[in-house]
């Protein structure tokens, strides 16, 4: 009896053993990455970069560096590491039905894609590969097909405190394709079931709660995309401007570094790409939304965090990508596990988290794309 009891004893001590070890190299190996030497300037910034946009694992970086070591680096816009050079097609200059100023695009490389668009629905997925990403990127010609959905009312007793996955979202609007959308509270009982920031659907806000750094990303009532900073608005400012600004639909995200936040929302402005310094420098899973001069829309999903063998995509990269296809005005929105497109009935890109490796995480907002017939 005895020389069975200590098998137990025996197998316990080798599992903690063994965890143990593991935990201790991969401590040492975070500090390889966290500490300058042995590795660049540019390693170094990259991962304390990557782990300040995840959602849980922000804290790994406290383990190694002050919060003044963490601002110095994240602010040092020397030494990033590029992944990616999508040098834009040959461009001309035309006048921005959009913005309603002059700025180059890239009309050609935009009707070459939608010479794919045999059925002539509006639609065309392109693929999109780099060394430390793919993803996919949908091209949607007509704006007013763009709408945003949401699980309101928030954390109701239906939703048991969650949002809906993308595809869901999609089913909810009888959409035909669509990205997540905002930002979302995380943590304690709450999954993916309470935006954070700012929240418009067909017009009316839905989530009035606007704070340092917010950055709303929607269309207004012209089908235009507008990428406009609200953190300072306050709740009734923010109601006005969309009142007076006929604003539809609209999430938004976190444009701030500093601290434990290394958010960026502002990718493209009037067809000027944004300095980004030291924010997006982090490689990981991401979602964008862009604007053509012509009025067609960008969704933009890329992968990464092991999935594929991929880090995953830098904001200079979302920029690369954006540019080469004649966006005047993009914007990243909620990335990481979240990142995930929806078409026709399947992910075309897939979130990378475990738990929802074959469809998405539960969000509360996305933007989805209609067809015409739906009513």
């Amino acid at each position: 009896m005895k020389k069975f009891l200590k098998i137990p004893a025996w197998i316990l001590a080798f599992l903690l053993t063994t965890l143990a070890a593991a935990f201790l190299a991969l401590y040492l190996i975070m500090w390889m990455f966290c500490k300058e030497p042995p590795l660049s300037k540019a390693a170094r910034k990259t991962f304390v970069a990557t782990m300040l946009e995840t959602g849980g694992l922000k804290f790994v970086v406290s383990w190694y560096l002050t919060d003044n070591e963490v601002l110095a680096i994240t602010s040092d816009s020397s030494d990033t590491a590029e992944f990616i050079d999508l040098t834009p097609s040959p461009t001309d200059t035309s006048v921005n039905s959009i913005t309603g100023t002059e700025k180059n695009t890239a009309p050609d490389i935009i009707a070459e894609a939608f010479e794919q668009d045999t059925d002539g629905d509006g639609f065309v997925l392109l693929p999109v590969r780099a060394h430390t990403f793919a993803g996919s990127l949908l091209l949607i010609k007509d704006p007013s097909l763009i709408r945003l959905s949401s699980s309101y009312p928030w954390s109701s007793p239906e939703r048991e405190k969650n949002g809906l996955t993308v595809g869901e979202h999609c089913e909810q609007e009888g959409a035909f394709a669509g990205i997540n959308a905002g930002e979302y509270v995380t943590s304690g009982t709450n999954w993916g079931g309470l935006p954070v920031g700012v929240v418009v659907q067909d017009g009316n806000i839905l989530f009035n709660a606007p704070s340092y750094g917010d950055v709303m990303v929607g269309f207004d009532e012209n089908d235009r995309l507008v990428v406009k900073e609200v953190g300072s608005m306050g709740a009734a400012g923010f109601e006005k401007y969309v009142k007076e600004n006929g604003i539809r639909d609209a999430a938004s995200f976190k444009d701030i570094a500093g601290g434990n936040i290394n958010h960026f929302t502002k990718l493209i402005t009037d067809g000027e790409p944004a300095e980004l310094g030291g924010k997006g420098s982090g490689a990981n899973p991401r979602t964008a939304i862009g604007q053509c001069a012509d009025g067609t829309v960008l969704f933009l999903c890329t992968d990464g965090r092991g999935t594929g063998g991929h880090l995953g995509a830098t904001g200079t990269d979302l920029i690369n990508v954006m540019q080469k296809y004649g966006a005047v005005t993009a914007a990243n929105l909620d990335g990481g596990s979240s990142s995930s497109l929806y078409l026709d009935g399947e992910y075309a890109t897939a979130s990378t988290h475990m738990r929802y490796s074959d469809s998405s995480r539960r969000v509360p907002t996305a933007f989805v794309a209609i067809k015409e017939d739906t009513p």
